[in-house]
């Protein structure tokens, strides 16, 4: 039975565990949504507190429940078509290379912090119209296993959907009916067509990621500090190729991060 509610010193050490895990800067506003979210973890191991808790987690007995915890502290909610005019510029710089794409060179996009899986398939969306028959290829990633779960099933509520062109929602989603009304389900075509891996931006990046055409990046760095950011932008921006289109959240800057890429606009970036 959970005596208390967290305390300072507990949510302190919850705020390091997360820096140290994914580089993520939690402020004082945050302590509501740590205790709530942490609170059924307490519970299902019958634990009286979160001081309890983090030293399981330190114990280094727990790695599934030491993922969990991360998954838990992590989740960021997303919609499809989420600042739309970054799909225009992904359907320019797609249709641009198109001449150029052939088998064992494809057009490449990476969601590097995929979220449960939105973005990407925004992404799959526009590549499926604007190249056809042309290779392309949308790798997404997230820290997060249990969105990365969500992501791979591509079953979404309705309200999600409100961006998405009425055209692509006829060709790339299946509409629920009886007990799946309100709901859609990407098809199956497009879902494999994207592959889903578990990435932390914080560590050294997985060697066969390869280099991509267009990176999105968006409405990560929010969470992160000075330090993390430069680290974070260099290690991500190191895998797109020069003239590759990087884009970030309207909310973030690359100011004094990162002097490598040129500006397009806000919000946009050219290797």
């Amino acid at each position: 039975m959970l005596q208390h509610a967290i305390s300072d010193g507990e949510f302190a050490s919850f705020r390091r565990f997360i820096f140290d895990m994914a580089g993520i800067t939690m402020s004082d506003s945050k302590k509501a949504l740590v205790s709530g979210r942490l609170a059924k973890r307490l519970q299902h191991h019958g634990l009286p507190s979160y001081e309890a808790y983090f030293r399981m987690l330190q114990s280094g007995q727990h790695p599934d429940e030491v993922q969990q915890a991360v998954d838990l502290l992590t989740t960021n909610e997303t919609y499809f078509f989420r600042e739309g005019r970054h799909f225009e510029l992904l359907r320019e710089a797609a249709e641009a290379a198109r001449p150029g794409l052939r088998a064992g060179a494809p057009f490449r996009v990476w969601s590097a912090a995929c979220s449960s899986g939105e973005e990407p398939y925004s992404i799959a969306m526009v590549l499926a119209d604007a190249l056809g028959d042309a290779p392309w290829e949308v790798t997404a990633s997230d820290i997060s296993t249990r969105v990365l779960q969500r992501a791979r099933l591509g079953h979404y509520p309705m309200e999600r959907a409100s961006h998405v062109p009425q055209d692509y929602l006829r060709r790339f989603c299946l509409k629920g009916i009886r007990e799946q009304a309100g709901t859609l389900l990407v098809n199956r075509a497009l879902r494999q067509r994207v592959q889903f891996r578990q990435v932390n931006l914080n560590t050294d990046l997985p060697s066969d990621l390869g280099a991509f055409d267009v990176i999105f990046l968006r409405n990560v760095m929010i969470y992160f500090n000075g330090d993390t950011k430069r680290q974070v932008v260099a290690r991500v921006t190191s895998r797109l190729k020069t003239g590759g289109s990087f884009f970030i959240g309207h909310s973030e800057s690359l100011h004094e991060i990162n002097d490598s890429l040129q500006t397009v606009m806000p919000s946009v970036y050219r290797k």
